[in-house]
């Protein structure tokens, strides 16, 4: 099964996939050999788009994908990721011009290139000035060292800003978003993608299974699933929580949904993402050969309006079960920002 370049990454003008080959899996969950035949396969499938970041493995990722692509550089766009620490120097991190600009040759060099297609601040930074971040990468992409930049994972707000700011100081504005994207986690429809359709950034979603809350495996009346984020982070996965049970109770209606119309319910939360106006592929995360399988049917699920609403009723637009499925802690929310 193949895919082809169906899309429009916003306003660059780029065509991609309508998947995305995330590699957060590769060189942690998954050994090299194995990750290398899965990018390998999703290469052969078509899919052109692989999004990657320094903080994966502290750069086991980007040297695995680096291996992977070694003779197909040219046909793929390449994306990475700077802010997470890497390795055990808390100067290697954030979002300042001297972090950068050292991370970005990092991952060159890991990544075996002499450009990136797409840099992406993985989170914002709240010691780091905007400007100095956006100053950095407008000078990347004038070096010839990165053709776009982007964010991951910034509010509304701060989407505003910084193309208030580019405009200001006549820099290149931000072309794309990343943002965490599912049947369970739509807090992006309320103020995200309208503010990122208005400026014409292309957006990569992630976490269409909702970190495996899609995988089928959570249904009412059965046991807790076993993985490795569960174990990691249990207040976000324990179904026996309060806080848990309504997500819980609309993951199995979902599943519901999905069986009524012969599909599985992975299938149905891709093509749910993938059917959004403002996305323009979706980052998948396979380590297997077949979980690449079930990503690549599912990308050919086409919803229709009745489906659609079906989901509506169970799950209703910009719903946020858990503050943390925005994929950080919002600052203004954490005790010290709400103690007086």
């Amino acid at each position: 099964m193949s895919i082809g370049l169906t899309r429009h990454l916003g306003r660059t003008g780029v065509r991609v996939t309508p998947l995305t080959l995330g590699t957060m899996n590769f060189g942690r969950y998954a050994e090299e050999k194995e990750s290398l035949e899965v990018i390998g396969a999703a290469l052969d499938a078509g899919i052109t788009v692989i999004d990657t970041a320094d903080v994966y493995g502290h750069g086991s990722s980007e040297e695995i994908v680096g291996k992977a692509i070694r003779h197909r550089r040219d046909d793929l766009f390449l994306a990475t990721k700077f802010h997470g620490q890497v390795g055990d120097n808390p100067q290697h991190a954030g979002n300042s011009r001297r972090w950068i600009v050292q991370a970005v040759e990092n991952s060159l060099r890991r990544l075996g290139t002499d450009h990136l297609d797409l840099y992406q601040a993985h989170r914002p930074d709240e010691h780091t000035d905007l400007l100095e971040t956006l100053r950095t990468l407008d000078d990347l992409i004038r070096q010839g060292k990165i053709r776009y930049y982007g964010t991951s994972v910034f509010p509304a707000h701060q989407k505003v800003e910084a193309h208030w700011l580019a405009e200001k100081h006549g820099l290149i504005a931000p072309h794309t978003e990343q943002v965490p994207y599912s049947l369970l986690v739509r807090g992006a429809e309320r103020e995200v993608f309208p503010t990122v359709r208005k400026y014409g950034e292309g957006v990569l979603s992630y976490g269409p299974l909702a970190a495996g809350w899609l995988s089928g495996t959570y249904r009412l009346g059965g046991e807790q699933p076993r993985s490795a984020r569960a174990e990691l982070i249990p207040g976000r996965f324990d179904i026996s929580l309060a806080r848990n049970r309504r997500k819980l109770a609309a993951a199995d209606a979902l599943a519901g949904l999905a069986e009524d119309n012969g599909l599985t319910l992975p299938e149905l939360a891709v093509a749910f993402a993938l059917n959004h106006p403002a996305v323009s592929s979706v980052i998948i995360g396979p380590r297997t050969h077949a979980h690449l399988e079930t990503y690549l049917k599912a990308a050919t699920v086409e919803l229709g309006p009745e489906i659609l609403d079906a989901i509506d009723e169970i799950v209703e637009p910009g719903t946020q079960f858990l503050e943390r499925d925005t994929g950080r802690d919002t600052p203004s929310l954490l005790p010290a920002a709400l103690r007086r």
